[in-house]
């Protein structure tokens, strides 16, 4: 008897964004189970800041990449509270920190390779010697390469020259979501790709994460404020603080944010690339 395909991912539109309803595990376990030649599909992590970019800043290039993702899942603990407490939307939690974690231990082999779009030779020894992998291909554009149109060629050619199980994308964004969106318009590239912010920094301990307190309670972003107050405060007080003139405008106004849609029940979902 053939084997039974995945159920479709089920979807919420939440503030016009559509998210895939799944946990860090059941993401995990979808991402795993492409496996390594499967055509490449990328998956993004929206946030705070990722919703205002889409959704007040109108960025159009920012919305494509988005709008081809294969999964959308939900990174912020406080659009997650603001989704349940405001509209009534219980739309699981999947950090992209804590997907990354999940991937590495539960699902990652030593001969699974792996290619890095950023970070640096530390993090490529780090992954080598942690996890026993012994396929990781690293590749650094420079600050800004984003705008460079010879350092973005480079790095998309990197991707297919390295054809890997997973592709990680390391340039935060939008750079990121830019990138996966070039490899995917390019065609030929295999694996899953992974717009998943600092989370291997995180992974690898060159960046240590918030305490346990603070993630718990959806604070990671006050325990970067505290010890980089001049560095983060840009992201919490300009980047991330206009989601909650979105969610009070969406609040009056939820059909323009396909959010009627959303009340009366998920949306059935994109299926399996």
């Amino acid at each position: 008897m053939p084997a039974q395909a995945d159920p479709p991912i089920r979807e919420i539109t939440y503030l016009g964004v559509r998210i895939s309803c799944l946990d860090v595990p059941a993401a995990a376990a979808r991402i795993a189970a492409r496996g390594a030649t499967a055509p490449f599909a990328y998956v993004v992590t929206p946030n705070a800041q990722h919703f205002v970019r889409l959704g007040r800043l109108k960025d159009a290039r920012f919305a494509d990449a988005y709008d081809h993702a294969w999964l959308r899942l939900l990174d912020g603990k406080t659009p997650r509270a603001l989704a349940r407490r405001v509209f009534g939307l219980d739309i699981p939690h999947a950090a992209g920190s804590d997907l990354t974690a999940h991937l590495f231990a539960h699902h990652m082999a030593p001969s699974d390779a792996v290619t890095v779009i950023g970070g640096s030779d530390e993090m490529r020894r780090r992954l080598t010697d942690q996890f026993g992998l012994t396929a990781v291909k690293l590749f650094n554009p420079s600050m800004g390469f984003i705008n460079k149109p010879d350092e973005v060629t480079a790095c998309v050619d990197f991707v297919l020259a390295h054809p890997a199980r997973y592709v990680f994308f390391a340039v935060g964004a939008p750079a990121s979501e830019y990138l996966a969106r070039l490899v995917e318009m390019r065609g030929g590239a295999v694996g899953t790709g992974l717009c998943v912010g600092s989370s291997l920094n995180f992974v690898t301990g060159i960046v240590q994460r918030a305490p346990e307190f603070y993630r718990r309670h959806g604070l990671e972003w006050l325990h970067r404020l505290l010890l980089n107050p001049k560095g983060h405060g840009r992201r919490v007080f300009v980047d991330s603080m206009p989601l909650l003139l979105m969610v009070a405008d969406a609040r009056r106004n939820p059909a323009a944010y396909g959010m009627a849609a959303a009340q009366r029940g998920p949306l059935e979902g994109k299926a399996e690339p």
